[in-house]
């Protein structure tokens, strides 16, 4: 395979992990950004603080997982496999583990 090739295949395999990573993040931030009843649970950081780690996050586990594969299997659609396991193990646990912080409710 070409180097431009391999290459080409890695950002777009560092694209799709960001973004499938973003979309499996967005509806439990969504809360955070909606805010609730009211706004009264807004909290807009989960936007800059958040949302920039799990696309990074996204987007390097599985380029650097596919970039290991590729030097022990030499084959780059082999590779692919530990790459897209590891891409739905990051998601299932950003599922599993991660939950937005929520203020305690204001009683009046």
């Amino acid at each position: 395979m070409r180097e431009h090739t391999r290459g080409c295949a890695g950002l777009l395999l560092a694209f799709v992990g960001a973004v499938t990573a973003v979309l499996a993040w967005a509806p439990k931030a969504r809360v955070s950004v909606h805010g609730g009843f009211e706004g009264l649970h807004r909290d807009l950081s989960v936007l800059y603080v958040d949302l920039p780690l799990i696309a990074a996050g996204g987007a390097l586990l599985p380029t650097a997982v596919w970039l290991l594969a590729l030097r022990v299997l030499r084959r780059p659609w082999l590779a692919l496999l530990p790459a897209v396991a590891v891409l739905a193990l990051g998601v299932w646990s950003l599922l599993s583990w991660w939950t937005p912080y929520r203020p305690p409710e204001i009683v009046y």
